[in-house]
């Protein structure tokens, strides 16, 4: 639920935290001496100067035996590079495949794991001396329709002697995990790779998740036989016992594996995030309590697994997880000064910022200060010890590049050009000298370019975005940024798309978009705002008023208050912000029909879709639902229990803020769309909404796509999706002016 369609946001399936990375590569790789970065071009491994110079082909594909290169990750010499292809996806991501590795010196190429399954390889990475390359896999090649991790283990294969050691166990379970992780926690945490060397390559720390106590929830398969049968997939529910998680180390000189002894029980915490300390033995861990309002970061001795508390935070509602900074690897935390201090991000002055913290002393101050939050960390300058991130202080729908002194005392000071308005984001170098920055706003198409830092130089004149922005175009162009405040006092931003050649004497039919979750902020400045994918043709053109905005509880630069005041309260506070909001965008623009209202939403937004229909049905006539989470008891423990609390105890906040609950209420046109497939918001929903509305004699359309996942994109069904949407809006919403 927690993930966007990628209909809605380009590139991306499911929306994340980084509001741009969809357009930028995900494979930039910097050089050392920061005089270009590495990226895959036709299949060539390619470095693009910084200084101008032209491209310079570093791996050629006629060098590759025909191996087509989905990503690449460079030995620390760079002399070695191991080569990804053959993706399949877990869960949400293409993360198995097969590995090859070519070395430069001996023009040789290898493929690693040749006895393990085709495309069974996760996460494989070099040893620091480069000798060796460890990796997740399977063993053997199992029944495909359990399409998880389980049964998985760590290996290690010798480079020169071409010897492979198996350093982890699945103690005869399928449902040990080592080295990667189940659903919940990729899903929730964003944690896949689950495994690292030290410094020194003479151990590997690695996460083991225990799926054994989690239920399978299981999906059935209807289409593919003649018989059905049952997909499973290990998912803990709200409620239900969550995966026991450990640390272990594994010492690569003996093979001896020690365990962190992390306090409290197993099955009771997260471990969301772990790394190596630089220069050391000991490991920094995070762990969460099941209710995710108390923080405990832990330095443990990787020779005997004690543990000490570094470090704590609770909060009301809850403690996000650490953002990982580039260039620390599964860290929620930047290490710098040697090691003895480190940079992370927290909201508990009331809004997100990044401290510093000295680990010998345990004291720690203030780095970015201000009634403004820090977006998203991105770059330590150790010579000028400033640091540099992306925030909007005065315009909570846009994305800019900052920076300030790393000692406290700094202003902050903006680096991107000021004319620039709309989202940008940054690939910053290792020592902050250049970055990739991509641009867009919704008239201007995505930009690309390289700029020399901190003066924001375009270091190619044919990427100078200012030269080539025309801010006319903004004045030409259908979309609108808007701001309304509600009769709750609520102030939200949104925009707008006016029908085209508008009639101030008619009134026009509005279509509302909404997400209005923790995970998804809708009312962004950048290419594609007020594009809608579902439906066939332009509703500009057709005559439709296009609308969305964001209210509380959804993750908008504007402090942890405004944040978590959906705490407990998701599909209550969200949707009367939703519908109060609508009620202002009434009165603010005069051309609406008021009797012509549709509301439509992907994933959580299908959910805000219906409790807006709901709930509010005096004011949306019309709902388009697709994939949504109906009984907030049936998604996962993670997600679920991290913004409503433990349901022993906020049971009815549940019950209450469900659209099962509301669905008595329903008075206008509704149609539900869901896949019997989906691994993530389950199809159970969709016949548990469907019961009810049956119970109540309410009329309703319900489209199921067989062993479609979450965004319904298996075997081109996604066109008709688009299909029923379009016919359905325009049938129960008519276009045009009247």
């Amino acid at each position: 639920m927690n993930r966007f369609n990628p209909i809605f946001f380009y590139l991306l399936l499911f929306i994340s935290t980084n509001l741009l990375s969809q357009i930028l590569p995900s494979d930039v790789v910097w050089n050392d001496k920061e005089t270009g970065y590495y990226v895959l071009k036709n299949n060539n491994i390619v470095l693009v100067s910084t200084k101008g110079k032209s491209d310079k082909i570093i791996l050629s594909s006629s060098e590759l035996n025909n191996i087509d290169i989905e990503a690449f990750t460079f030995s620390k010499s760079k002399n070695k590079v191991l080569l990804f292809t053959k993706s399949v996806k877990v869960w949400r991501y293409k993360t198995r495949g097969d590995y090859w590795v070519y070395d430069f010196e001996m023009k040789k190429l290898k493929q690693i794991g040749k006895k393990m399954p085709s495309s069974s390889l996760m996460f494989a990475k070099f040893s620091p001396n480069e000798k060796f390359v460890a990796y997740v896999s399977k063993e053997k090649s199992e029944n495909e329709i359990r399409n998880s991790s389980t049964n998985v283990n760590i290996f290690l294969e010798d480079l020169q002697k071409n010897t492979v050691k198996k350093l982890t166990s699945s103690n005869g379970t399928k449902k040990l995990i080592n080295g990667t992780f189940d659903w919940a926690y990729e899903e929730e945490f964003s944690c896949r790779d689950g495994f690292m060397f030290s410094g020194n390559g003479n151990k590997i720390a690695f996460w083991q998740i225990d799926a054994n106590q989690v239920k399978d929830f299981y999906m059935i398969n209807n289409t593919d036989s003649i018989y059905p049968y049952n997909v499973p997939v290990e998912y803990p529910k709200v409620g239900e016992p969550l995966s026991p998680a450990k640390i272990g180390v594994i010492d690569l000189t003996n093979g001896k594996t020690t365990w962190m002894k992390i306090p409290g029980a197993e099955n009771e915490f997260y471990l969301p995030r772990m790394t190596w300390l630089p220069g050391k033995e000991e490991l920094m861990i995070q762990q969460l309590n099941r209710e995710q309002n108390h923080s405990k970061i832990y330095i443990s001795n990787s020779e005997n697994g004690e543990s000490r508390v570094l470090m704590e935070e609770k909060d009301e509602a809850w403690v996000d997880v650490r953002n990982t900074w580039p260039y620390q690897a599964k860290a929620g935390w930047k290490f710098i000064n040697n090691g003895k201090e480190f940079l992370y991000t927290t909201e508990k002055d009331g809004w997100s910022h990044i401290y510093r913290f000295n680990i010998k002393n345990q004291t720690e101050y203030l780095v970015t200060k201000g009634d403004y939050d820090v977006v998203r960390p991105l770059s330590y300058d150790d010579k000028n010890d400033e640091v540099y991130f992306i925030a909007s202080p005065d315009n909570s729908t846009e994305r800019y590049l900052y920076k300030t002194s790393a000692d406290g005392k700094g202003k902050l000071k903006k680096v991107t050009p000021n004319i620039l308005e709309g989202s940008h984001n940054y690939q910053i170098s290792t020592k902050s000298k250049y970055a990739f920055h991509s641009f867009s706003n919704y008239f201007t198409r995505p930009m690309q370019a390289i700029v020399a830092l901190p003066d924001h130089k375009f270091i190619n004149d044919n990427q100078n975005m200012i030269n080539k922005y025309d801010a006319e175009k903004k004045n030409s162009h259908p979309l609108e940024f808007f701001e309304i405040t509600t009769v709750d006092d609520v102030t939200m931003q949104g925009w707008i798309v006016k029908p085209k050649n508008l009639d101030a004497n008619k009134k026009y039919p509005v279509l509302f978009y909404f997400y209005s979750e923790p995970a998804g902020q809708t009312g962004v400045n950048r290419y594609g705002a007020g594009n809608n994918r579902l439906y066939n043709g332009n509703l500009s053109e057709d005559g439709y008023v296009y609308v969305t905005f964001d209210g509380r509880g959804t993750p908008s630069p504007k402090g942890r208050a405004w944040r978590k005041a959906i705490y407990r309260n998701i599909g209550k506070v969200n949707v009367r912000d939703m519908a109060m909001g609508a009620k202002a965008v009434f009165e603010k623009y005069d051309y609406i029909d008021t009797s012509r209202v549709a509301v439509h939403g992907w994933s959580g937004g299908g959910s805000a879709t219906l409790n807006c229909l709901f709930q509010y049905p005096d004011i949306f006539h019309t709902g388009i639902a697709a994939a949504a989470v109906a009984n907030q008891l049936t998604y996962d423990n993670i997600y679920q229990e991290r913004y409503m609390g433990d349901p022993k105890k906020t049971y009815q906040d549940y019950v209450d803020g469900s659209p099962i609950t509301h669905a008595k209420n329903l008075k206008g046109n509704l149609l539900y769309i869901h896949g019997t497939g989906d691994d993530n918001v389950h199809y159970q929903n969709a016949e548990m909404l469907a019961n009810e509305l049956i119970k109540h004699k309410k009329i309703f359309y319900m489209l199921s796509y067989p062993n479609r996942s979450h965004g319904i994109r298996e075997d081109n069904a996604y066109p008709h999706v688009k299909l029923m949407f379009t016919d359905f809006l325009r049938k129960n919403c008519p276009p045009g002016g009247r």
